[in-house]
């Protein structure tokens, strides 16, 4: 007899509010994740409408509108003049908090549901399908552990070692930008997020809670930066004097695309980043990973076909993905270096875009609308 329903590999955003989900069906949950320190990193910082709606199943929206900064709109300029402005309207509100704030309240919800459901410091190596189970193996403390479940769901990240078990292939899709970025914490703030499409590359600004700024740049190549040399980027490229705010230190990343063949194999399900590699810039990953735990959630729970249920979460999780990376994709172009020629032509396009019916689609598509 499995001893739980669903074996959640991997702590993370996905992981925790999948657990919440199916605890509040009465499912019988369990987490094991690798690490064992508190996640204090501030990531993914947007929630977008569909992720805030996750939230809400969970019954965690409440306790994260609390904390969160709700967005009043986006600005979107170059060299100085004001390209396009769009407000979000009720039921598109994009809102930011740090991830590891928003980790702590997806890890006190599930504690409230289901008190034993996370096991830390367990390191999962691989997972054995058996006659109406699934055996994972792991090790904790130097001593092999195994558990067993009905299913099993894997969302260990982008370098997720049980996919590669698997043997689920891990495509890469067109899409791919370095950049820096740098939270200014102590700096005077507005409600706004702002986009400065410049010809050495873009520069991001978001609002922060509490005050202060996350400061993204793209960069021309993969590179280590100090906090001068971003603010010196920041003032060349925009003309805006960030300072040097004391005691941050800028991460530089690579934004890729990849994703998996399947999300199903046997009892095993992907989930995640495990699944689906997207620009992380805005908190796209998070939120797509939260819209497919919905989705899997439901099929989890499902009594009659939950084969079929299942196979219909990666159809539809899978294109979803491939929607959300196109659309990071067209995000991350608009936003490269560009010469005069092209820099003239993108800017009216943006313009032309920005009116009407054409301005409501766009912003559908940066608040993740659709997925």
């Amino acid at each position: 007899m499995p001893e739980c329903d669903v074996a959640i590999v991997g702590a993370g955003p996905a992981g925790l509010l999948l657990a919440c989900l199916l605890a509040r069906r009465g499912t019988n949950v369990l987490v094991l994740e690798r690490g064992t320190g508190h996640e204090d990193r501030s990531r993914a910082i947007g929630i977008h409408p569909p992720g805030l709606a996750a939230l809400r199943v969970a019954g965690v929206d409440e306790a994260f509108r609390a904390e969160a900064l709700l967005l009043a709109g986006g600005t979107v300029s170059s060299r100085g003049r004001a390209l396009a402005e769009q407000d979000f309207a009720p039921g598109r509100e994009v809102r930011t908090l740090a991830q590891s704030r928003t980790h702590a309240l997806l890890q006190q919800r599930l504690a409230a549901l289901a008190p034993d459901a996370v096991r830390t410091g367990v390191h999962v190596s691989d997972v054995v399908g058996c006659a109406g189970a699934v055996r994972v193996l792991a090790v904790r403390d130097g001593r092999e552990q195994e558990f067993s479940a009905r299913r099993v769901v894997v969302a260990d990240g982008v370098h997720s070692g049980i996919r590669a078990r698997l043997g689920l292939s891990w495509r890469r899709v067109p899409g791919a930008g370095d950049y820096t970025m740098l939270d200014v914490v102590d700096a005077p703030s507005d409600d706004r997020a702002r986009l400065h499409l410049e010809p050495d590359g873009v520069v991001e600004s978001f609002p922060l809670p509490r005050g202060g700024r996350r400061w993204v740049i793209r960069e021309h190549e993969q590179m280590r930066r100090t906090t001068a040399s971003f603010a010196r980027t920041v003032l060349a490229r925009t003309g805006l004097d960030i300072g040097e705010p004391g005691g941050a230190h800028p991460q530089s990343f690579r934004a890729g695309q990849h994703r998996a063949s399947r999300l199903v194999h046997g009892p095993a399900v992907l989930l995640g980043d495990a699944a689906h590699e997207i620009s992380p810039i805005g908190g796209q990953g998070m939120n797509l990973a939260w819209i497919a735990a919905c989705r899997l959630a439901v099929a989890l729970t499902e009594r009659s076909d939950q084969d079929a249920a299942l196979r219909a979460y990666e159809r539809v999780s899978l294109r979803a993905a491939a929607v959300a990376q196109r659309r990071a994709r067209f995000n991350m172009a608009m936003g490269a270096p560009v010469g005069d020629a092209v820099r003239a032509v993108r800017d009216g396009a943006i313009v032309l875009l920005d009116q009407g019916v054409s301005g409501r689609r766009v912003l559908g598509a940066m608040t993740m609308s659709g997925l």
